[in-house]
């Protein structure tokens, strides 16, 4: 089917070319979205009429975008999850959790404005693209954590953050360390978290 573009689609075209398209792309997406019409010989007269509107239109639009991208870019916003000690999330953070999440730190977004590849089904931090405009994309950090503590850690170490029982297993590691006796040199280390002495062997 063809089709005649009202605005800039990516991989696509640009506002004003006519272009060739599945036919179940064009109902279920272009057309009822208003992104584009069909390329009839009426419609490509009425495109050319209001070529200078749409065109005026389609900047205004831009240079609003432009705006907002100035403090939407490089936003992190942190979403709060139970999660398991893999870091897997019981659940997934989807495009209306960080829609409503930006939209709470002061910009106002919808979920079609948000570029998911994929669900994020873990913790850490995941880059993720907010479209303003077909021609304005900018990009922002969502910081999945267990608490508002390890959100914290997880920016400022730029990786998970270890969860309780990982802790736990590291801090018993350490205290077993410390406790071993060592052997060397005909002295006998006693290795303990404050100080390491040594005793001559007898």
């Amino acid at each position: 089917m063809q089709v005649v573009l009202l605005e800039r689609i990516e991989k696509l075209g640009q506002m004003g070319e006519v272009v060739s398209v599945k036919p179940g792309y064009a109902r279920n997406f272009l057309l009822p979205k208003q992104k584009a019409m069909r390329a009839t010989k009426a419609n490509l007269e009425h495109f050319e009429n209001q070529r200078a509107q749409l065109e005026a239109d389609n900047l205004q639009r831009r240079e609003e975008a432009v705006k907002v991208s100035s403090t939407l870019e490089g936003l992190t916003v942190s979403l709060i999850r139970q999660a398991g000690d893999s870091g897997q999330l019981y659940g997934s953070v989807n495009t209306r959790d960080i829609s409503e999440a930006v939209t709470a730190s002061g910009v106002t977004i919808s979920r079609s404005q948000v570029v998911l590849n994929k669900v994020i089904k873990t913790l850490g931090l995941h880059d993720v693209k907010v479209v303003l405009h077909p021609e304005v994309t900018v990009g922002i950090v969502v910081n999945t954590a267990r608490s508002a503590e390890e959100a914290e850690q997880q920016l400022r170490s730029g990786s998970v953050a270890s969860s309780h029982d990982e802790v736990v297993e590291e801090v018993e590691e350490i205290a077993e360390v410390a406790e071993e006796t060592i052997e060397a040199d005909g002295e006998r280390l006693i290795v303990t978290p404050d100080a390491v002495t040594a005793s001559e062997m007898s």
